[in-house]
């Protein structure tokens, strides 16, 4: 839950990123963050994700407040609580997916053999289990990000926040992307997605714009203009 937050950036000059935000999201949303760029979306993500904190207004997450928390305390949470997927997989190049996929284990200090136990499962769990051996190189874009999406699972988050996840991909594949997230989300994850694409953003279930660091339409908000998509092909919006 977002009160009244506000992110300044000082810069040589001032940078209002967000501006009087309010904000509610409940466990098991699916929700998609819209805005074209610099309207505040990506720093939304980061306050969420606990890797920034507003210059004012609060954060609670669970009915916990984050922003005074101090910085090992804020990697403690995202480690245990959350997984991250990015546009750009951020795979290590020279290690093999399963090992991709076991370094949140390994900075959570868990030991092997159960690294590997709980990393196959969650390449098992999107559909690239026989791959585990295979190296960034050897998969392709969408493999890459289902490897991504395994190491946002291994530590079994409640919350997946993914930034652009299909922006490095062709259609069909962010579509198979998408249908994984929407599985996930049914499953009980509550994902919340930054996208600029209207047919990415017509898989989530709720959808938010911002503008100027202000959000200015909420489907879920009888007092904000409501946003109109058009799902893509098999779009379970």
């Amino acid at each position: 839950m977002l009160r009244d937050v506000s992110k300044v950036y000082a810069t040589g000059q001032t940078v209002h990123a967000l501006r009087g935000v309010n904000l509610e999201i409940a466990a098991g949303e699916f929700v998609a963050i819209m805005g074209a760029s610099g309207s505040g979306k990506s720093t939304l993500m980061n306050i969420l994700g606990c890797l920034d904190t507003p210059t004012s207004g609060s954060y609670w997450l669970d009915g916990v407040p984050v922003q005074d928390r101090d910085p090992d305390a804020l990697a403690a949470l995202r480690n245990r609580r959350m997984g991250f997927v990015f546009q750009q997989f951020n795979l290590l190049p020279r290690t093999s997916a399963l090992e991709n996929v076991e370094l949140p284990l390994l900075y959570a200090g868990v030991r092997q053999p159960e690294r590997s136990r709980r990393a196959l499962a969650a390449l098992q769990r999107v559909g690239l289990g026989e791959r585990s051996t295979h190296s960034p190189a050897q998969l392709s874009g969408g493999q890459q990000q289902r490897v991504a999406i395994a190491r946002a699972l291994v530590n079994e988050p409640a919350l997946i926040l993914a930034d652009e996840p299909t922006g490095a991909l062709d259609s069909e594949t962010s579509a198979e992307v998408m249908q994984l997230l929407d599985t996930l989300n049914r499953q009980g994850i509550t994902v919340i997605l930054v996208t600029h694409e209207a047919d990415m953003a017509a898989w989530a279930r709720r959808r938010l714009l911002f503008k100027d660091g202000r959000l200015v339409a909420d489907d879920n908000n009888r007092d904000l203009t409501p946003i109109t998509v058009t799902p893509i092909s098999g779009s379970s919006a």
